[in-house]
């Protein structure tokens, strides 16, 4: 942390540099969310999960382009891609590296997303190595579950945000995105992401629901003041993306709270070039159309 002075001078100048102007609207790229829409209003949230809502809430919320998560390689794919939104490609419990690559090859898929905790395997397990190979050939990130688990039977060891440090060191050409900052693990997610260069962070779900409906010192205790923390112990800008989690918080209030916990002269790496160089997204342009 030897550099940590000069950051937090760098945050501390925030209010300053943009009195007087008036900015541009902040176009922002969503990190992520998820796109297997099953029609349903979300428990958490009461978001309709269906591509109407998605594409109105991107637009309502100036989201200019997005990653989408789908659960399995073929399950609910809605091809988005028009709309400046990249699909990951699940994997679970067994790799197909055959199908992944031929995704991967189109144009189908640009990044990958292994759902550690969830599946009872560690990140560095022999199964997952034609991944990473196959992220390499084709310069696409790796995305983590890491953290909490969104149900009972997660088993919270393998998403241990620090066992990602092993496969950063042993795959020094692939990116990761560790999913949620490790949520509650915060602290190691941070360390982890500012001792490897090729480790990234994503904000989603550190709370979860319609962020604006909750009291707002519940949202500055378990959001904004660990995201600050975060952002500060990084020393880098380019190390954390903006993400809802969409429909598990609405894209709105996610980024207003988030906002709060980010200096205005980070926001457009955060909210938007970070995620436009780690996933290659090329938004899309003018307002988004159904």
């Amino acid at each position: 942390m030897r550099q940590l002075s000069a950051f937090g001078l760098l945050l501390g100048l925030s209010a300053c540099a943009s009195m007087g102007r008036n900015p541009a609207p902040l176009a922002v790229i969503d990190a992520h969310t998820h796109a297997d829409f099953d029609g349903k209003p979300e428990a958490a949230s009461g978001i309709l999960f269906t591509r109407e809502q998605y594409l109105q809430e991107m637009g309502k919320a100036g989201v200019v382009g997005a990653v989408a998560h789908t659960d399995e390689y073929e399950k609910g794919y809605a091809d988005l891609r028009e709309h400046g939104v990249v699909h990951c490609a699940g994997i679970r419990d067994a790799v197909d590296a055959a199908r992944l690559e031929a995704g991967l090859r189109s144009g189908r898929y640009a990044c990958v997303k292994i759902y550690l905790g969830y599946v009872y395997r560690y990140a560095h397990d022999p199964i997952y190595d034609p991944v990473y190979r196959l992220a390499e050939t084709y310069d696409v990130p790796v995305v983590f579950h890491t953290g909490d688990t969104y149900e009972a039977r997660g088993k919270l060891k393998y998403a241990d945000p620090l066992t990602i440090d092993e496969v950063a060191v042993d795959h020094p050409k692939v990116n990761f995105v560790l999913a949620h900052c490790g949520n509650p693990w915060i602290q190691s997610a941070a360390e982890v992401a500012y001792k490897n260069p090729n480790v990234y962070l994503d904000s989603s779900a550190l709370l979860i629901g319609r962020l604006n409906e909750l009291p707002r010192e519940t949202v500055d205790e378990y959001l904004v003041r660990p995201l600050a923390w975060v952002f500060g112990y990084l020393e880098n800008p380019s190390k954390l993306m903006f993400g809802s989690d969409w429909p598990l918080s609405d894209m709105a209030s996610s980024i207003e709270a988030v906002k709060r916990a980010i200096p205005k002269q980070h926001w457009r790496a955060v909210f938007h070039d970070n995620a436009a160089d780690v996933f290659k997204i090329k938004p899309s342009k003018g307002p988004l159309r159904n």
